[in-house]
């Protein structure tokens, strides 16, 4: 027996006291070859996964590291990745069906992160968020062809004075006055409101871990679920909740520290639902009352699940005798269950696409179907 199944099977055995189970409990046991796509969720919330492999890509091209995706008024998917390595486009386009379209952001090369898309008058926009290249594009405004229509470095404000403070904006939201919100998630975990003409605002937030700061506040959205007050969810993803806040930056509430999210990514909603992903290999759902719909992937605390999170995150900082980080081995990576899900979003049918943060890239499809 090797470390790496020292490790599953002492999992195995903690889990299996911990949920009272009997009999041998194996890692993968639900996995078999040749079985039917797996349907992740719960009734009324339940998706087929059709493929781990969505999006033909073009000859020559491999992803590397997928960041995170948005749909355009036609149903076009548009994919960041961080394109480490080859010097190649970071931003793909692939109609509803998942052939590739175009691709453009050869300039953002090895920083490829955030992109949301608004239509705006007769024409629609991508806001991309750049998180590791050079200063002057670190948020962008973009054709659906990749054309700038404008480009900012650091927020002038006095939070960001200090030349020696960090600026890496990692998500970008929109506020219904045309105006929109970007997180400092790799910088200096402040959020900055921008009206319409791209001017600042407000910036609120900061570093910290009361209500109101911020520990790499990775992605964020107006829920405007409760149209009377709309508010703005962050996730704050190193303090492991989601929290919200109104719309003129006050703090309103946040989660109990893991207990609801444990590494949120990103948020978004389509209807009542608040779409949730989450680097810690689960995509969670949340109902109009913020109550837990399902962890999809992990739609129960079984030994199965609870071990595979175990063994995915646990092999990240080399330091668990697990060999290689599982994010970085495709052979180990199992058909409805995700590694680390960077974003998700829902096309025009409800269908979801995740695209999650593995050194290969990896984009999935998850078909509605109950």
């Amino acid at each position: 027996m090797n470390r790496r199944q020292l490790f599953k099977s002492s999992v195995a055995a903690s889990v299996a006291a911990a949920t009272c189970s009997t009999g041998p409990i194996i890692l993968g046991a639900d996995d078999k070859a040749g079985s039917k796509n797996p349907v992740l969720g719960v009734e009324g919330h339940k998706y087929e996964v059709t493929t781990h492999a969505w999006g033909e890509l073009p000859p020559d091209y491999a992803w590397q590291t997928t960041h995170n995706v948005a749909f355009d008024s036609a149903g076009n998917a548009y994919i960041t990745h961080q394109g480490i390595g080859k010097q190649m486009d970071v931003v793909l386009v692939f109609d509803p069906k998942g052939k590739f379209v175009r691709s453009f952001g050869k300039e953002f090369w090895g920083g490829g992160h955030g992109v949301e898309i608004r239509k705006e008058g007769s024409d629609e926009f991508c806001y991309l968020s750049n998180t590791w290249t050079k200063n002057e594009l670190k948020v962008m405004k973009t054709t659906l062809k990749g054309e700038v229509v404008w480009k900012m470095g650091r927020p002038e404000c006095k939070e960001y004075e200090d030349t020696k403070r960090n600026y890496n904006p990692t998500n970008i939201c929109f506020t219904a006055d045309g105006g929109f919100v970007v997180g400092d998630g790799y910088g200096s975990a402040y959020m900055m409101h921008y009206d319409k003409d791209a001017k600042l605002v407000k910036t609120f937030g900061g570093p910290g871990n009361k209500l109101g700061q911020l520990a790499t506040p990775h992605g964020q959205w107006v829920d405007a679920r409760n149209k009377d007050k709309p508010v703005l969810v962050v996730c704050d993803r190193a303090n492991a909740r989601l929290h919200t806040f109104g719309l003129e930056g006050k703090a309103i509430s946040a989660t109990d520290p893991g207990k609801v999210v444990l590494f949120p990514a990103h948020a978004k909603t389509r209807g009542d639902v608040l779409l949730v992903p989450d680097l810690h290999a689960r995509v969670s759902l949340f109902g109009k009352d913020n109550k837990l719909i399902c962890h999809l992937g992990e739609e129960t605390p079984s030994a199965d699940n609870l071990m595979w999170r175990a063994w995915v995150v646990g092999s990240l900082d080399g330091k668990n005798n697990l060999g290689p980080a599982v994010r970085t081995q495709p052979k180990e990576w199992r058909a409805g269950k995700f590694v680390h899900p960077h974003d998700a979003a829902f096309d025009h049918d409800g269908n979801i696409v995740v695209v999650e943060w593995v050194s290969t890239g990896r984009v999935s499809f998850l078909k509605k179907v109950g």
